[in-house]
Formats: structure tokens, sequence, C-alpha cells
């Protein structure tokens, strides 16, 4: 279900991405849109995006 409420299937696939120098699995939607970074994957991780255009986007690790 999309934020909009309306519902598509497409397929799911898992993948290992190397986060932070370890390997860590994810289940991959594929759609046809830009890709997007999930939730799970910044848990424990900041955040930070100037929203101006050209703005920096910055992640870094929590203690």
């Amino acid at each position: 279900m999309l934020a909009d409420g309306s519902e598509v299937l497409f397929d799911v696939y898992e993948a290992t991405v190397i986060w932070d120098g370890r390997p860590r699995r994810f289940a991959v939607d594929c759609v046809d849109s830009d890709p997007l970074i999930g939730m799970s994957l910044l848990d424990g991780y900041e955040l930070t995006v100037q929203v101006i255009d050209g703005g920096r986007v910055g992640i870094k690790a929590l203690p």
C-alpha cells in the first residue's frame, strides 16, 4: 500500500548492502521510480538535509 492509500503489486528481491563497512540484508522493491533509502537502513544514524536546490545530505553513525 502506498502513502496515498492506493495498492500496487511489484517484485521484491533480497539484497546485501555494504553499509558503514558491514553487510546488511534488505528486501528491495522493484518499482519504476528514483531510488529511495528505507528508514530501516538509517536506524542508528543521523540524517541531515539542507532543503534547498543543490543542498547537502549527510548521514553519520550515532554513538
